[in-house]
């Protein structure tokens, strides 16, 4: 997993924020037109996925208000609360149908070539050790809501399952964005940036401080 992030042949970098909350999550307050207009005057975060829980509207407002601007990237995603706890969707423009079961969103997810992020996994609602007994993607090794502590668990269980770790504010009020972000490297281009993370060409980094997966 080590060294996977300098990707030869990936020329571009882009930094995102992979875990971000509107409006349209019902525990969060955070307007869509703020976010774009942060996004925009960010010196370098130039990319957010939008992970609204069990709801992709939130990015469609998003998307639709950024859409004149051709510099920065909205990344379709959602995070769903399954029965085992949450995963994050980055790439579908849609939810899962219930029942919210793992293995059914991961299938979801596989049909439609979208990446799939255990999302802070030992935080409440985190999926915890029982992530090594599923077929995820990437493993959310910071998030800007969980302890030094959590992340470190996190990060190790990314490298116990040899699986690359991002990064997401997990944002719920404007105040909390941009607190965490990755580095992918890939363009702008979706699928470009959706590949990269699965094959692990990604950094974290918090606080000014880079951490290598």
């Amino acid at each position: 997993m080590h060294g996977r992030a300098n990707g030869e042949g990936w020329n571009a970098l882009i930094r995102a924020d992979l875990h971000i909350h509107t409006v349209f999550s019902s525990d969060a307050s955070i307007p869509p037109k703020t976010l774009v207009d942060q996004l925009l005057a960010h010196p370098f975060i130039k990319a957010v996925a939008i992970t609204d829980h069990n709801t992709v509207r939130g990015y469609f407002k998003v998307r639709d208000l950024a859409s004149a601007y051709q510099d920065i990237l909205i990344i379709p995603g959602v995070e769903v609360s399954t029965v085992n706890g949450d995963l994050i969707l980055l790439g579908v423009i849609e939810v899962p149908p219930q029942p919210w079961t793992v293995e059914n969103v991961i299938d979801f997810a596989r049909d439609r070539g979208s990446v799939v992020v255990a999302a802070h996994p030992y935080r409440a609602f985190g999926l915890g050790d029982s992530a090594r007994n599923y077929s995820i993607d990437a493993i959310e090794v910071l998030n800007g809501g969980c302890s030094r502590q959590l992340n470190m668990l996190a990060e190790e269980l990314a490298r116990t399952m040899n699986l690359p770790g991002v990064a997401g504010s997990d944002a719920h009020r404007v105040d909390e964005l941009w607190t965490v972000y990755t580095e992918i490297k890939a363009s702008t281009d979706l699928d470009e940036v959706l590949k990269a993370i699965k094959r692990g060409f990604v950094n974290v980094s918090y606080a000014g401080k880079s951490i290598h997966f």
